[in-house]
């Protein structure tokens, strides 16, 4: 019965989680289209067999499949989910009015983008939400404590010390702080701090600390110290602009954030092993419901919302950034790119997202071996 309940606890966070933010995805694109005239003819949450459907009047299939793992919006003359393939030569003149196929660059380019840039709205809404009514957490960056035999303690970092900098750059939360010490790639930072009115420059060595003690073998470099323990929820309270304004701000930041580790991951800097996939999506959202509150729940779900959004934008063939490529194409060269070279174009970038799936699997499975079994 306890593995029961564990596969709950697992199983149905994620299946909510991936189909809001797959819904709300697919609702850009859908709200889009129709704005520009396009007829929609599936909505589906899933893949696979129909477990449900039902027409609007407009004639789109709205309908929930057997495969929970994604979703799309389906266009008129489409023959694939993806939009890589059409028919919509065998349409009537009426009906090519509303194909998606038969719009110009401008439309299209519009209708790809609304998919991420839904998720983004989305993942502002939930920051917005959560500042409006509980007020913007401050935690400044200043040690609390020092972990005993960390890097920290090495370096003579002492509680109190209000950390300035990060290799050069500026942080006034100890969020910033905590992300760029993670995004550190060469296992040393440049920390300025303030101790009293004094400055002090110190090069710190970070130290490779487990992540939890089920995981042993999982490690990060760490430098050891925890915030302001005198400082627990200290809420600024916030205007409804304002809460919108620091929603925007946050996502922003965690953007560029996710960028540079993405970037770090390209060049070589940074592990790719740290890919991971819809597994280890699954393995999050049961532990947060396991162990956290609502509110992390959502926080995590604005995160997720981000990243669904940035990944969309990647200028991959079959993602929404491949198709923005494209169309970006066609506008300067005021000409369609011929169908052909569109084909094989979208078989390798197939071919690319198959192996990054994979890839990203492994990953997931590797990792829970080591939770599991160290």
């Amino acid at each position: 019965m306890d593995w029961l309940i564990n596969a709950a606890y697992y199983v149905i966070p994620f299946v909510v989680l991936l189909g809001i933010l797959v819904f709300v995805h697919e609702f850009g694109h859908y709200i889009i289209a129709k704005l520009c005239g396009v007829k929609v003819a599936e909505f589906s949450l899933g893949f696979g067999k129909q477990l449900w459907g039902k027409k609007d009047s407009s004639g789109t299939l709205w309908k929930i499949s057997a495969i929970p793992l994604g979703g799309y919006c389906k266009f008129l003359g489409d023959t694939d989910e993806a939009s890589s393939n059409s028919e919509a030569d065998s349409l009537s003149e009426e009906d090519k009015r509303y194909a998606f196929a038969f719009q110009n660059p401008y439309k299209k380019l519009a209708i790809v983008i609304g998919g991420p840039a839904f998720n983004y709205l989305f993942a502002i809404v939930i920051f917005a939400g959560i500042f409006f009514a509980f007020g913007k957490m401050d935690f400044p960056p200043v040690v609390g404590e020092v972990i005993k035999g960390s890097a920290a303690e090495k370096a003579g970092i002492l509680p109190q010390d209000k950390i300035l900098t990060v290799d050069g750059r500026e942080v006034k939360t100890f969020q910033e702080f905590r992300q760029e010490i993670e995004m550190s790639t060469t296992g040393n930072v440049a920390l300025e701090i303030m101790r009293g009115d004094k400055k002090i420059d110190l090069n710190v060595k970070l130290e490779l600390i487990p992540l939890s003690v089920e995981a042993n073998q999982n490690q990060k470099p760490m430098l050891g110290v925890s915030s302001l323990t005198s400082v627990e929820f200290n809420p600024v309270k916030l205007s409804f602009l304002e809460a919108v304004k620091e929603a925007g701000a946050m996502t922003w930041q965690i953007t560029v954030v996710t960028l540079r580790g993405v970037g770090q991951m390209i060049t070589g800097k940074r592990g790719a092993e740290e890919l991971g996939g819809i597994v280890r999506i699954a393995e999050m959202s049961g532990d947060i419901s396991k162990t956290s509150s609502w509110l992390d729940f959502m926080v995590f779900m604005a995160l997720l919302s981000i990243n669904l959004g940035l990944i969309n934008l990647f200028p991959i063939p079959l993602l929404d950034g491949g198709h923005v490529v494209i169309y970006i194409i066609e506008i300067a060269m005021r000409k369609e790119i011929n169908e052909r070279a569109k084909e094989y174009v979208f078989k390798f970038g197939f071919f690319l997202l198959i192996t990054l799936m994979l890839f990203a699997t492994y990953n997931d499975f590797a990792r829970l071996f080591n939770r599991w079994f160290s």
